[in-house]
């Protein structure tokens, strides 16, 4: 079997397909790539679609991308053709392209995520907008043949009519956090040293970053010695810069290479998730609790039914939005750090 992953893909700044193109190659499923990354995040792409007067830079930069991938396209014509296109992770655009490139291709679309759901979860109001994006999401699913989502629960938000042609793949962790693990590990400690803490992310909602600092202002107030690092800023990173202002023990970064993230993570001796309370909170197993748990990282993270389910006994699962439950658990790590 032929697959040909394709699309705007930026495995740099979203390492899924990245995991996914891995995953085949290592079960003997021969993988191409034709790939032309957009240079945008996720933030930036729905706010294009949040904001009408900045879509005209999403879709220059995306006429200029298609462009590279239709000439490309034609090294996969006759005996090289994929039996499978793949289409990376915030390809609803470019799901569109596929079906019409490789009609007799099975088109498969790394979902992960809907576009009405991120604006949702991220503070936009219903209204036209999120009516255009959940349009966009319907129009994306019908394009392809088969629907690849991470958990269950946006399994189910595909429909009941395309409940046959869902695949539920967990997020994962790219090799370099497993390698980042082993080099830690080979790494001589410091005794005596504080338990470290370490949360990355865009401080979306989701993430629940606000309790993380109000848990962390908990944890300094009870006089609990724990390090923490945070890394990176978004929608709620002004109020956790509020929350943990004055706290000598807490170190940011607004931005981590991510070529260098591994390694940072995988330094630290608790890595946390996510403890948001949004609806999209409560559906995700988030990339952080993989990377984290294969940088070799105790993980805290929100009890929800999707990581209660994967995670099971592997992880410290607290109530969402509870930053005593937060800093409890932390406090119970940081008193047996032998246990870490």
């Amino acid at each position: 079997m032929k697959v040909l992953a394709f699309g705007t893909y930026d495995v740099r700044s979203h390492p899924r397909v990245g995991v996914l193109v891995d995953g085949l190659r290592e079960h003997g499923v021969a993988v191409a790539e034709l790939n032309a990354p957009l240079g945008l995040s996720t933030a930036d792409r729905v706010g294009m679609l949040q904001h009408p007067s900045r879509l005209p830079r999403l879709v220059g930069r995306l006429v200029a991308r298609w462009a590279h991938l239709v000439r490309g396209s034609s090294r996969h014509r006759g005996h090289r053709a994929p039996d499978a296109v793949l289409v990376g992770y915030l390809g609803h655009f470019d799901v569109l392209l596929a079906r019409l490139l490789f009609p007799r291709a099975v088109v498969v679309l790394d979902l992960l995520i809907f576009g009405a759901d991120t604006a949702a979860d991220r503070g936009t109001a219903p209204g036209l907008r999120t009516r255009l994006l959940a349009r966009l999401d319907r129009l994306a699913i019908a394009a392809a043949d088969v629907v690849v989502v991470d958990t269950a629960e946006h399994g189910a938000m595909v429909g009941e009519r395309r409940a046959g042609d869902v695949v539920v793949a967990a997020v994962g962790a790219p090799p370099a956090w497993f390698a980042a693990r082993r080099a830690a590990v080979d790494a001589p400690g410091t005794p005596g040293t504080p338990v470290s803490v370490v949360f990355f992310g865009l401080f979306t909602p989701l993430q629940g970053a606000p309790t993380i600092g109000r848990a962390l202002r908990l944890l300094h107030d009870r006089g609990v010695a724990v390090r923490c690092t945070l890394v990176g800023g978004g929608q709620d990173a002004e109020e956790v810069r509020r929350l943990v202002a004055g706290l000598p023990e807490v170190t940011w970064h607004s931005w981590v290479e991510s070529e260098e993230l591994p390694a940072l993570v995988a330094a630290h001796d608790v890595c946390l998730g996510i403890v948001g309370v949004t609806g999209k909170a409560r559906r995700v197993v988030p990339n952080k609790v993989f990377q984290g748990a294969a940088a070799g990282a105790a993980v805290v993270t929100s009890d929800t039914p999707p990581q209660r389910r994967v995670l099971g006994d592997a992880a410290v699962l607290v109530p969402p939005g509870d930053a005593e439950a937060l800093a409890d658990a932390v406090a119970r790590l940081a008193a047996e750090p032998e246990a870490l």
